[in-house]
């Protein structure tokens, strides 16, 4: 394990102005985007869709790094340039979904553990040779009448920090991702306790497993209202409670903070992480790793049309400049009416 080189790649990520996109759809998620524009969901489709985003290095000068999905970091774009070259060409760092879902957790009914621990020490470095310098393991905690279950909150740690260990030696920084999931009707104050004890619990095992801190980025839910909640919390109180319980869990050598949207819209995504960073007061850089929050209006623009991409760039820019922006606490909402 080099951890120059980790700490090195893992302070990139989080570099100032910068955050991270999440392109790392499963086959059946993006399938479920294109419905929505009409698009069929296709290898040649799925691939254009992406290149379309990697290729705009307007906005990708907003991001520092790509998270990609499987068959995406093997791609090569219509035109023969690998999907990864474009990345590394507009100064962005590839990176790499690992697990492979969730299924059942014995014990537990109405929980999960996260797959895809088994030959992945073998999967790695063959990513890397491919030029992938970071990897992505979503652990999924869900908030219900009676769970999470300890035996699912540590279950789910432990399998994070065994997926950190192996990440690190082979010199790939492991975004360490547990999921506390927003589609229930709890409130904030419940969703904060959730989210302590998971915290507490990861890194208790990232300790145990001797996870190196300065190599990772934590990638964390917000402390929100559930969906169904009837009462939803307000941007400063999302930001005061989020940065309370982070303070709370995460040590100071852990170089950066990249949060998950999880389904915000994406104005709302961008004020929360805005938020929080013009508070301030915290040892970590705070940034974003958004899937949908960053790419459902470039979706929209781009509707598997070739005559759109310049249109579908557009969209991109701008919601990557807001959240650049907010990663600096330096977003006003008057600035999405620049949007194109």
């Amino acid at each position: 394990m080099n951890l120059d080189a980790l700490n090195k790649v893992a302070e990139a990520m989080v570099a100032p102005g910068r955050g991270i996109l999440a392109a790392d759809e499963s086959t059946g998620t993006i399938g479920k985007r294109f419905d929505a524009i009409g698009v069929e969901n296709t290898e040649p489709n799925r691939r254009d869709y992406r290149a379309l985003m990697f290729s705009a290095k307007d906005a990708m000068k907003h991001v520092s790094g790509v998270i990609l999905y499987d068959e995406t970091i093997w791609q090569n774009a219509a035109d023969g340039t690998p999907l990864v070259k474009l990345i590394t060409d507009a100064g962005s760092i590839p990176g790499i979904k690992v697990d492979e879902g969730v299924e059942p957790l014995p014990g537990s009914p109405n929980e999960t553990i996260t797959k895809g621990l088994d030959g992945l020490s073998k999967r790695l470095p063959k990513y890397y040779e491919q030029g992938a310098r970071f990897a992505k393991w979503r652990a999924v905690i869900d908030i219900a009448d009676g769970i999470p279950s300890q035996n699912a909150i540590h279950a789910n740690a432990h399998a994070l920090a065994r997926y950190a260990a192996l990440c690190q030696q082979a010199d790939i920084v492991p975004i360490v991702e547990p999921e506390v999931l927003m589609d229930g009707g709890h409130d904030a104050a419940r969703c904060e306790a959730v989210t302590t004890a998971v915290l507490h619990e990861v890194f208790k095992e990232l300790h145990y497993a001797n996870v190196a801190l300065e190599g990772i980025v934590l990638k964390p839910n917000m402390i929100v209202c559930g969906k169904k909640c009837g009462t939803q919390a307000g941007v400063d109180e999302v930001a005061e409670r989020t940065i309370k319980v982070l303070k709370a869990t995460v040590p100071s050598a852990v170089p950066g903070i990249a949060y998950l949207s999880g389904g915000q819209s994406d104005e709302l995504a961008t004020a929360h992480l805005n938020a929080m960073n013009a508070i301030g007061g915290f040892p970590w850089k705070m940034t974003f790793s958004y899937g949908r929050a960053l790419q459902a209006a470039p979706q929209k623009a781009w509707s598997g049309k070739a005559e759109n991409v310049g249109r579908a760039q557009a969209a991109f820019l701008h919601r990557a400049r807001m959240n650049g922006l907010a990663s600096l606490g330096k977003w006003q909402a008057d600035l999405e009416k620049q949007a194109a």
